[in-house]
């Protein structure tokens, strides 16, 4: 493998959760407080070098593929205010292994899915230069999460772990079945073996220098107010002596 700035580089359209009420080094915190301790949400992108990880993941799994920049959107938007939003849980398919005791409870089940619809948009420079609109890469629900937020904030606790208030927890790439919902380039491009052709007619398996990339989310129910997450924004820059991202 090379050494050097990534030339794979690519988003992930995640949602992140701040956390209020922490808990003392050594105290799980069960699934049923888990949510308790959510003060708000926000969109997040994980930029992820997927060259670098493609190397680091066997034995480390990601580390420096994910370290070096994290994208988070203007707003926070607290559970209380997602409360009409409300969905259940995931419904694992036929034969998927259900969640340990730990993770689970029929609250959760019933309650701890979040209709969330997500988008993510990229515009090359060039793109900007003719004035033609950002293209949408991809559409997704954060419904669709395999684990919930409050899963994921008991399992992190499980060992002990003390979280604090303030801490930001992002799910992951929020993906769904079909190709157009697949929330990173890794997933939509197929590793890169499937192009997207841009409205300009450049190509893309990755990001390039000068692409930007919108993440967009929002809540909208009839009879509610809809909630919007405002924009995560990102544009990629060259690195000045290398001439890579």
């Amino acid at each position: 493998p090379p050494f050097g700035p990534s030339r794979n580089l690519d988003y992930e359209l995640e949602v992140g959760a701040f956390l209020g009420p922490g808990n003392p080094l050594g105290q799980p915190v069960p699934l049923a407080e888990a949510e308790g301790r959510i003060f708000g949400l926000c969109l997040v992108n994980d930029w992820s070098a997927r060259d670098m990880q493609k190397w680091e993941y066997q034995p480390l799994g990601p580390f420096l593929a994910k370290n070096f920049a994290t994208s988070v959107s203007p707003w926070v938007v607290t559970l209380e205010a997602l409360a009409p939003f409300r969905v259940p849980a995931f419904a694992r398919p036929q034969g998927d292994p259900q969640p340990l005791p730990y993770l689970s409870d029929e609250e959760n089940q019933s309650h701890g899915g979040i209709d969330l619809r997500l988008e993510a948009l990229l515009s090359s420079r060039a793109m900007r230069e003719k004035g033609l609109r950002p293209f949408t890469v991809s559409r997704s629900n954060l419904r669709d999460l395999y684990w919930t937020l409050a899963q994921l904030v008991a399992h992190h606790a499980s060992n002990g772990c003390n979280l604090q208030p303030g801490d930001l927890v992002a799910s992951g790439t929020v993906s769904g079945e079909a190709k157009e919902a697949r929330g990173c380039l890794l997933e939509r491009t197929w590793r890169g073996t499937e192009p997207l052709t841009l409205p300009s007619g450049e190509e893309r398996r990755f990001l390039e220098d000068g692409d930007e990339v919108v993440l967009r989310g929002r809540c909208e129910r009839e009879g509610f107010a809809s909630i919007g997450f405002g924009e995560c924004r990102g544009t990629v820059i060259a690195n000045a002596q290398e001439g890579q991202a």
